[in-house]
């Protein structure tokens, strides 16, 4: 097992991938298979034209994909956007000790190096996806096995703590400007924690599990691996990920009522997802993604 939270546990090679198909899925054995890349949880493999699948890479994922295969489905009335569709259900195997997925292959790229006018030209289109999706019946999804968010983050404090620590590891990668910017807002969070709400949330929203298309406008949302029952602050923290300070209001006029408390929480998410994003992308040299994810810090602080 690797040092990082994002090193695999074992590897999904292309070799594997073409047994696997040809063992449970033969009809398909026969398409070109390339690999598209790797998550913290999942490698993720196109297959032809029309597919793509997500091996899980370590232990922890498997029972976050199995929750995903039985929760997807049920969403078709909710979702706004479009999703990635399971359609391929793998077994675990002697081959293979996890159950895999194959989805609808969804086109676009990832929202990187975008302009600020652009990023505002979705920002409907995301409030609408939210507020449909966190209507989702909270009793529904229990029945289909998604659990209550593991992760503390209502634990501002502890988070908090957590993100400052991480900062002066990153001391390297960010002039003295830039550390004082993040250092002083983080410092200036006096809330220490929000009550916790019971919303269907997706759970991993950032700019690696969105698409978008050739003028830069969302087309799609991917990776559920994380879909849980929790704080709506951690979907929301889009807004100040991924929108520039002035789309917001109209972002959550168009979401819905939220209090201060949630809009604190989410803005801190906003910064901890990406900041950890740099560090597996300084640990990868995956300088396009770093530099992204650099920018991204900027913009949820700004206001």
């Amino acid at each position: 097992m690797g040092q990082n939270p994002w090193d695999a546990e074992w590897e999904v090679t292309e070799p594997l991938v073409r047994l696997l198909l040809n063992r449970q899925f033969p009809q398909l054995s026969s398409l070109p298979i390339h690999e598209i890349g790797s998550g913290w949880d999942n490698t993720v493999y196109r297959i032809g034209e029309e597919y793509v699948f997500r091996f899980p890479r370590r232990a922890f994922a498997i029972p976050l994909l199995q929750t995903e295969a039985k929760i997807l489905p049920k969403l078709a009335n909710y979702i706004t956007l479009p999703y990635a569709k399971p359609l391929f259900f793998g077994r675990e195997s002697a081959d293979y000790a996890a159950p895999f997925l194959g989805y609808t292959y969804l086109s676009g790229t990832f929202p990187i190096g975008l302009t600020d006018e652009t990023r505002m030209q979705s920002a409907a289109a995301l409030a609408r996806f939210l507020k449909n999706l966190h209507a989702f019946p909270v009793e529904m999804a229990q029945q289909e096995g998604v659990a209550v968010d593991h992760r503390n983050l209502t634990d501002l404090a502890g988070r908090r703590d957590k993100m400052l620590d991480f900062l002066s590891q990153l001391i390297p990668h960010f002039t003295q400007a830039e550390m004082k910017e993040i250092a002083d807002y983080l410092h200036g969070i006096s809330l220490d924690r929000v009550k916790q709400r019971h919303i269907l949330i997706h759970g991993d929203l950032h700019f690696k599990n969105m698409l978008v298309d050739e003028t830069g406008k969302l087309s799609g949302i991917i990776d559920w691996g994380d879909v849980s029952i929790g704080h709506p602050a951690c979907d929301l923290s889009i807004a100040y990920s991924f929108l520039p300070p002035a789309s917001r209001e109209g972002f959550f006029e168009a979401y819905g009522s939220v209090d201060e408390e949630t809009k604190v929480l989410a803005r801190l998410i906003a910064v901890y997802i990406p900041m950890l994003i740099f560090m597996q992308a300084i640990d990868d040299k995956d300088e396009a993604v770093a530099r992204e994810a650099k920018s991204i810090m900027k913009r949820a602080i700004s206001i």
